[in-house]
């Protein structure tokens, strides 16, 4: 949601709806997109979470105390686009100087298989697989917060939890953006029973504007969290509730579609892990950039493609425009060999060496028109030469455009950093409220290329579905060091164009002279390897581009002006380290409804 959320301070146990009146005395709050101090910072896209993260700083907390403070606010305020009921992807550098990331994508189910969302030897509309319990890949927040914890933290998770327990009773005042959120879904929440009653009127539209929403069922659900651990969830009577809320969705009487069951189980759920991985890695001009490794593609493909642009000749000389070419045709070339090889590592051997070396990046520059743009799509390439792999490579499947996420960034004086990404897939998930536990469940598994799970040769795709497989993912936490020094933290909701956003604030700030909330707030634009060029109006009009329109043939449309998109790519957050411990945290000034970004001791 946009971050004009607010904390109410009411002692009320029932869950309900109602306006804000003075006497419920709500403390509204003003998005701040950029703080300057020491001490510790946080930026996200809600106020009352990043406020929680800064609370946890001045206590005493670490950034990965404050990140899971203010991730379990925003499962509150933002459920739409994060929560307990999905996954993500945290880098975490530590004081020392290791990077080191933390892998809670969601899970198939055992039994699904690379037909499962087929009916009738055709796949399934993208709706008709989202709005169903099939939809739900196993949840992995809960567990990557409680590896998070135990191997970073300080706090323990009942204390962390303690914000967003808060917040979920006393309640927020919706604002324009959740309204517009909830009421995108309001006629397939109107289908499932606890939807209905959670984030619907009795007329069946979003709840109004201004009205308080309390959400007492997910305060439970992080009471039993914060006292029994990780297995207060995957175990015991909320695994309970999530599966036949999977399995069997709680229709109301007047349900107009058809909700097919899902295949998670109990044991799924035990058997779920969070394993930590290898970051991504590449050296760009002079810095060393860290990101998330598959099944994430957010690190490999924004590497590739600063290797592709680290070795355009005579880069300094060349003019702001020139650079975006070379931006958009390299995002373009990264996009081709994402599609290809990129998917969960237990089950595909994914080229990530080859993907990630300054060899095949020259070999995929040379392939580049200097001048003019590629007229569509172009093949992916082998980085197997590079990599040593033989794997087969698989089909290329376009991103659902309507994919929605959120992004927590956090440093703190010790010198340990987090970029945090998590989320439940498309806004609103897969539409399903777990009765009396107070979250939406995720439908990661449509990311699984499900319509195309074999390529034209008949070898398995990389990203076809199959049980207990990570379906590959666009998030791209990312920290920058330079000399073995922290110098950015960054990150993006946005589906796939979570890649472009985070390699274009790249370019803003070390090769365009941009501060971070400069090259935050720039016009965006992402190319996924495709004829067009997705490009918001500002960037359309720029005199950029409209000269990589005219002079270099690149073709732009604007994105969708209806929600979650709104017309908008991305919503940004990000934390640069300076000298002498001064800190710029920078959130998003206007898309979804503007961030939140503050400092410990403001400067």
């Amino acid at each position: 949601m946009s971050k004009r959320t607010t904390f109410v301070l009411l002692g009320v146990s029932a869950l309900l709806a109602t306006p804000a009146t003075a006497d419920a005395k709500p403390r509204q709050h003003v998005p701040q997109a950029t703080a300057v101090g020491t001490g510790g910072a946080a930026a996200t896209a809600d106020g009352v979470a990043t406020a929680a993260a800064i609370r946890v700083l001045r206590r005493g907390g670490n950034a990965v105390d404050a990140t899971i403070a203010a991730a379990a606010v925003l499962g509150v305020t933002e459920p739409f686009s994060s929560g307990i009921g999905g996954g993500g992807f945290m880098v975490v550098r530590k004081p020392g100087g290791k990077v080191t990331t933390i892998d809670s994508r969601e899970r198939a189910p055992a039994a699904m298989r690379p037909d499962s969302f087929f009916e009738n030897g055709e796949a399934l509309e993208f709706d008709d697989a989202r709005y169903s319990g099939l939809s739900g890949g196993v949840p992995g927040t809960v567990a990557g917060w409680g590896k998070a914890l135990r191997r970073h933290g300080t706090w323990s998770m009942r204390r962390v939890l303690r914000p967003g327990i808060r917040v979920a009773r006393d309640g927020f005042v919706i604002d324009r953006t959740f309204n517009e959120q909830a009421q995108d879904n309001a006629e397939h929440f109107d289908d499932i029973a606890a939807s209905k009653a959670l984030y619907l009127d009795a007329d069946n539209t979003a709840r109004d504007v201004g009205t308080v929403l309390r959400n007492p069922d997910l305060a439970r659900s992080y009471e039993r969290i914060g006292r029994l651990g990780a297995k207060g969830f995957y175990r015991g009577p909320v695994a309970k509730a999530l599966v036949g809320a999977v399995q069997s969705p709680q229709l109301t009487a007047d349900a107009d579609h058809t909700w097919r069951p899902g295949l998670m189980t109990l044991r799924d759920l035990r058997d779920y892990t969070a394993p930590r991985r290898r970051p991504a890695h590449v050296s760009y001009r002079g810095l060393d950039v860290y990101g998330m490794g598959p099944p994430s593609s957010g690190g490999s493909t924004v590497g590739e493609a600063l290797n592709i642009l680290e070795g355009v000749p005579n880069w300094p000389a060349l003019s702001r425009t020139q650079k975006y070419h070379w931006f958009l045709e390299a995002s373009r070339f990264a996009f081709a060999d994402r599609g290809r090889w990129l998917g969960d590592p237990d089950y595909f051997d994914v080229p990530l060496a080859g993907l990630l070396s300054q060899s095949y990046a020259d070999e995929r520059r040379a392939l580049i028109d200097p001048a003019m743009a590629q007229p569509g799509a172009v093949a992916a390439g082998d980085p197997t030469d590079n990599a040593g792999s033989s794997r087969a490579p698989s089909a290329t499947v376009a991103s659902d455009p309507l994919r929605s996420t959120t992004h927590v960034t956090v440093a703190d004086k010790q010198g340990r950093v987090v970029a945090y990404t998590f989320t439940i897939e498309s806004t609103g998930g897969n539409g399903i409220v777990v009765p009396g536990w107070g979250f939406l469940v995720n439908n990661e598994l449509t990311d699984f290329d499900y319509s195309a799970p074999t390529t034209a040769t008949g070898a398995r795709a990389a990203n076809a579905p199959e049980g207990g497989k990570r379906p590959r993912s666009s998030m791209a936490p990312t920290i920058v060091e330079q000399r073995g020094v922290p110098v950015l933290a960054v990150g993006s909701p946005g589906g796939s164009t979570i890649i472009t956003t985070v390699l274009q604030i790249l370019l803003e700030r070390y090769d365009l002279g941009a501060t971070l909330p400069e090259a935050i707030a720039a016009p965006r634009a992402a190319q996924r390897n495709g004829a067009t060029t997705q490009a918001e109006p500002a960037f359309i009009a720029s005199p950029e581009g409209q000269a990589l329109a005219s002079q270099f043939g690149h073709k732009f449309v604007p994105p969708s002006p209806l929600p979650p998109s709104n017309g908008e790519i991305g919503a940004a957050t990000g934390i640069e380290l300076r000298p002498r411990g001064r800190l710029i945290a920078a959130a998003e000034p206007v898309r979804r409804g503007g961030g939140s970004a503050r400092v410990v001791r403001p400067r």
